[in-house]
């Protein structure tokens, strides 16, 4: 048993040839087998010569097995390596970051709302030799996983959080998926949720709810409009009623805004002294 630290996290593989830096005891019969390969490879050596000589790219790793047992503590590769015939099988790995779309899933929210998310995850295998021993296929059991963990983060949250808290929910998810995957040798660097589909139905409630709500708004500040228009007034009034000529200075400013917007309207101006005359007769 080995245990590979990453993220201060502890994961153990369960290679069983990893537990020192000795190859593997493969027994005499084994070593037999090993010895008939090795003098046909030899004795047909034109021919095996291309069936010894393997590559892997620069982003690819081999995990060699000899009679079943891993051969080495690493993987070999980027370049040329050699296997025997007959005895030695290899995997090749892709280091290189893999994204895979999550399909939308419906699930409660915590207060009771259906809806239905989707996101994105990427991830990366940090080690070749966990990846292959420990998982029979490790990008579908991440794939798999993934999906579960979207539901089980999503249900513990309420609509506003899964609305407003995208960035907390990925982080979680991302956080939980590195340590269910870290025993698989894959690192998932980053989890990000796409699209949130809600109900038609809900969608017009809080349509509705947001309408009513900047109706309201909009009633609260022509309220307020009111309120300051009418204690303006109020102070012109007060001003106007110390000075006489104020109130026809005023009077003859309307009636040259009026003349201004409409040309064919025909103004008679009734000076405001002699309404003044008859109003101070009859008191």
């Amino acid at each position: 048993m080995i245990s590979h630290n990453n993220n201060k996290k502890s994961y153990k593989c369960l290679a069983p040839c990893l537990s020192d830096d000795k190859p593997p005891s493969l027994g005499c019969f084994g070593w037999f087998i090993i010895f008939i390969a090795i003098i046909i490879t030899i004795g047909l050596l034109p021919v095996t010569i291309f069936m010894c000589i393997k590559i892997v790219k620069e982003y690819e790793r081999a995990v060699i097995f000899r009679l079943g047992r891993i051969v080495d503590k690493k993987p070999k590769g980027p370049g040329i390596f050699f296997v025997l015939p007959c005895t030695d099988t290899f995997r090749k790995v892709d280091l290189r970051t893999v994204t895979f779309d999550i399909p939308a899933q419906e699930f409660l929210t915590k207060d009771s709302v259906t809806v239905s998310v989707d996101g994105v995850v990427y991830f990366r295998v940090f080690d070749p030799i966990c990846s292959v021993v420990n998982v029979s296929n490790a990008d579908h059991a991440t794939r798999l996983l993934a999906q579960t963990t979207l539901r089980n983060v999503l249900g513990t949250k309420n609509l506003s959080e899964l609305l407003s808290d995208r960035e907390g929910i990925s982080s979680s998810m991302q956080i939980a998926l590195d340590e269910a995957t870290g025993v698989w040798g894959i690192k998932v660097e980053r989890v990000e949720i796409k699209d949130v589909k809600l109900p038609l139905q809900l969608q017009r409630a809080m349509a509705a709810e947001a309408e009513a709500t900047r109706e309201a708004r909009a009633k609260v500040i022509a309220a307020e409009g009111e309120m300051n228009a009418s204690r303006a007034l109020k102070e012109a009034s007060l001003v106007m009623s110390e000075s006489p000529s104020a109130l026809q200075l005023r009077y003859l400013q309307t009636l040259n805004t009026i003349a201004a917007e409409r040309n064919s309207t025909i103004i008679f101006p009734l000076p405001i002294d002699i309404i003044q005359h008859f109003m101070s007769k009859k008191n």
